[in-house]
C-alpha cells in the first residue's frame, strides 16, 4: 500500500528520523495558515508547496514550488490544488491533486554547502535479504544514475540473523563522503531509517533526497513509502492511512469483493482462480494473438457471487473484446462455477462480448454440459489449446 509523503514522514519521525517538517493543506486558505505556523514553529520564512499524490517526479510536472511570502503561498497552492499533475510515473492521464504539503525551507545558508543523497531500503528477492541502496547523486531519478553512472550506486546487505550493524552505518556515511558531525548524524539517520522500515513491515522506504544541511544535519526531504499489504493486520493505524482516491477505482471495487485485480492495456478479459494459473492464462492469450486486459484472480473458492463481481469489473473496461474464464476445479467444483457463470450472465443481462469458459478438474464434464446446454453466447473448452483457439476465433470474427 502506497502512502503520501506527509504520512511517510510521520512514520519516519516516530522512529527518530529527522525530517523536513510540514503541514498538510486542502485549500489555499489552509495553506496560508500552515505557512504562518511554519514561520512561528520553525522560523521558516520561505516554504515549499508540494503536491501530495502517489507518484514521483512531482517537481518535473510543476507540483513542487518555492514560495517566499504568504501571497506566493496562496498563489502557488491555488495553481497546484485541483491540477491534473502529470509526471513520468503517472502516465499521460496524470493524477488529481487534492492536497498539498506546506514544508519548511531546509536549504538555508550556513557555514558549509548543502548536499543531496539518495537512499532506499528494500528487499533483494534474489538474495532474500534487505538491502540499503544509496548514492551521492541525490535528487535525481535513480534509474538515470544506474544507467549513466552505475559506480555511484552502493548497496549494503543486511544479514537477517543480526540486523543492521553499526559498522555498516559508518561504511554508508564514509562512502557518501561525510565527516565530522555530518558523519555521526548520518550513522544515526541510517540506523533509525532501517528500524522504521523493519518495524513497519514495509516493502520499500525511498528517501530522495536525503539532505545534509549547511549546519551538518541529516534529514529526509522526501519520503516514498510502500507498506506490505499482507502485514497491515498488524498495523491498523497504518492501514487507516490508505487513500482510495489515489488508486484505480476498479481495483478498489475488486478489493471490496476480495478479488485480486490489476488493470492492463489489452483486449481480452481474464477471470482465473489462482495467481499461477492466471499468469499462464495471460501467456496463452498472448500466444493466441490477443492481449490480456487484466489480471483477475478470483481465489480458490470461486462461486456465483465472485464470478458475478468479476464480470462486472471486467466489463467496465471498454477495450475488452472477449472474456476468457479459466478455472481449475480442485477445492471448487467446476459444475458450481459453470452454474455461477450462467447465473451471472442472466443477472447482468446482455453481455456484449463473447465468453470462453475453460473448466478443468472436479466435475469438468458436468460443467461443460451445463455451459453447452445453457443457450447463452458462451463457448466451453476443456484443454488450454481449445481455449486459445477459441480466443483467436472470437477476436477474428
Amino acid at each position: 500500500m502506497n502512502i503520501h509523503e506527509y504520512q511517510g514522514k510521520e512514520i519516519l519521525k516516530s522512529f527518530g528520523v529527522r525530517v523536513q517538517e510540514g503541514i498538510v493543506a486542502e485549500t489555499p486558505a489552509q495553506a496560508v495558515e500552515a505557512a504562518k505556523k511554519m514561520k512561528t514553529d520553525y522560523n521558516s520564512d520561505w516554504v515549499v508547496v508540494k503536491a501530495q499524490i502517489h507518484a514521483g517526479g512531482r517537481g518535473k510536472g510543476g507540483g513542487v514550488k518555492l514560495a517566499k511570502n504568504l501571497d506566493e503561498v496562496k498563489e502557488k497552492s491555488e495553481q497546484i490544488i485541483g491540477m491534473q499533475l502529470v509526471t513520468p510515473q503517472t502516465g499521460p492521464e496524470g493524477k488529481l491533486v487534492s492536497k498539498v504539503l506546506i514544508a519548511q525551507d531546509v536549504y538555508y545558508p550556513g557555514e558549509s554547502e548543502t548536499k543531496e543523497f539518495y537512499m532506499s531500503v528494500l528487499l533483494d528477492r534474489a538474495k532474500g535479504r534487505n538491502i540499503i541502496m544509496y548514492s551521492t547523486e541525490g535528487g535525481m531519478d535513480i534509474e538515470e544514475v544506474a544507467e549513466h553512472t552505475p559506480h555511484l550506486i552502493f548497496k549494503e546487505e543486511i544479514d537477517p540473523k543480526v540486523g543492521l550493524q553499526a559498522f555498516q552505518a559508518r561504511k554508508i556515511a564514509f562512502n557518501l563522503g561525510l565527516s565530522g558531525d555530518a558523519f555521526k548524524d548520518m550513522c544515526k539517520f541510517v540506523a533509525a531509517l532501517y528500524k522504521a522500515y523493519e518495524s513497519t513491515d514495509s516493502s520499500m522506504f525511498e528517501i530522495n533526497p536525503v539532505l545534509k544541511t549547511s549546519d551538518n544535519k541529516i534529514l529526509a526531504v522526501d519520503a516514498k513509502v510502500n507498506l506490505d499489504d499482507n502485514a497491515l493486520y498488524r498495523h491498523a493505524d497504518y492501514a487507516a492511512m490508505r487513500d482510495e482516491s489515489e488508486e484505480d477505482p476498479t481495483e478498489v471495487e475488486a478489493g471490496k469483493s476480495n478479488l485480486n485485480y490489476v488493470k492492463l492495456d489489452g483486449n481480452v478479459g481474464c477471470m482465473v482462480n489462482g495467481a499461477g494459473l492466471a499468469m499462464a492464462t495471460m501467456d496463452i492469450i498472448k500466444l493466441a494473438g490477443g492481449d490480456p486486459a487484466n489480471f483477475l484472480d478470483v481465489g480458490g473458492t470461486a462461486n456465483a457471487e465472485t464470478v458475478n463481481a468479476g464480470f462486472n469489473i471486467i466489463l467496465k473496461d471498454p477495450n475488452v473484446k472477449a472474456i476468457l474464464i479459466n478455472i481449475f476445479g480442485g477445492i471448487v467444483r467446476c459444475d458450481r462455477v459453470a452454474q455461477g457463470v450462467i447465473d451471472a450472465y442472466k443477472e447482468i443481462g446482455n453481455i456484449p462480448v463473447p465468453i470462453i469458459v475453460r473448466l478443468q478438474g472436479t466435475n469438468a464434464s458436468e460443467a461443460k454440459k451445463l455451459i453447452d446446454e445453457s443457450g447463452l453466447q458462451v463457448y466451453s473448452a476443456i484443454q488450454l489449446k481449445e481455449a486459445a483457439d477459441l480466443v483467436t476465433k472470437v477476436l477474428a470474427s
